[in-house]
């Protein structure tokens, strides 16, 4: 078994900027999905290329949004790219706004074999599903899981994704074991567990793969949740990737970076539900390729 440490999932050449396909909502106001990613990535010397699942005016904690639905788009938007002949290092996978969408990212992997397949399940939180998750798509969530280089769920969409009781946050190592070995058995190839939390002031991360040993990432545990953090954490986990960094590293850095976009957040108005501010601290993303 290697060393998370030693593992790394992209190899960056030179000067050669990676391109990334972002398959993610669009929220008009409340950051979070492409209005992270696009960002974060680009920070990272990345080639951002959008596919928009759905449209949202705000993201869903706000008492009034909308939503629009793009999977009607899809094909035409995919065979476009065919067309031109666009080549992909890596496919980021995040919100979904129906089960067909999911053939879409199917669809892409086929045509794009060789690209990293990055799946950040988002599904729900505190052991729910978000208000659009149907059982329908939920259960399509699931066949992302096989194949995926790398999966990174929160304890509620681990839950979703497994069929295992959702315990809380305040889980012990064994069922953190459990949780990645079944998600593992579905076929991912290495797992980040996100949000374990003891009553000891520390949020816990824990990574392990197929071939790649558990190592358990910790730091302080703010007195706040933040909308778009869990998008937060999957972008800058996949930048830290792409500039070439370990898994081991790549995990270190994304937590951190959370933690410090956390902090600057609660300065802003009405920041519990604004979405995470992480704006100012991109200069560590760029940090990345010097």
């Amino acid at each position: 078994m290697a060393n998370a440490k030693d593992v790394r999932l992209y190899q960056r050449e030179g000067a050669y900027i990676p391109r990334i396909a972002a398959v993610h909502d669009l929220c008009g106001y409340g950051k979070c999905s492409l209005g992270i990613a696009i960002p974060v990535l680009s920070a990272a010397g990345c080639d951002v290329c959008p596919v928009p699942t759905s449209l949202f005016s705000a993201h869903t904690r706000f008492p009034k949004w909308y939503m629009h639905d793009t999977t009607s788009m899809l094909d035409e938007y995919l065979d476009a790219w065919q067309e031109e002949g666009i080549e992909l290092d890596a496919i980021y996978s995040g919100f979904l706004g129906a089960p067909e969408q999911v053939g879409a990212i199917q669809r892409l992997y086929t045509e794009y074999p060789s690209a990293l397949r990055i799946v950040d399940p988002v599904m729900g939180d505190g052991g729910k599903p978000y208000p659009t998750y149907t059982p329908e798509l939920c259960a399509a969530m699931g066949d992302l899981v096989d194949g995926a280089d790398l999966l990174t769920p929160n304890l509620t969409e681990a839950s979703i994704l497994t069929g295992m009781a959702y315990q809380g946050q305040d889980v012990d190592d064994a069922y953190v074991q459990r949780a990645i070995d079944s998600l593992l058995q579905m076929g991912a190839k290495n797992v980040v567990l996100k949000g374990i939390v003891h009553d000891d002031g520390l949020i816990r991360n824990f990574v392990a793969g197929q071939d790649v040993e558990l190592a358990e990432v910790h730091g302080e545990l703010l007195p706040y949740m933040l909308h778009g953090t869990g998008d937060l954490y999957a972008s800058t986990l996949l930048a830290a990737l792409m500039a070439g960094q370990s898994l081991l590293e790549g995990v270190e850095f994304a937590s951190k970076l959370v933690r410090d976009a956390m902090r600057v957040t609660s300065a802003q108005p009405d920041y519990e539900v604004r979405g995470v501010s992480f704006e100012t601290v991109l200069g560590e993303v760029t940090q990345l390729l010097a």
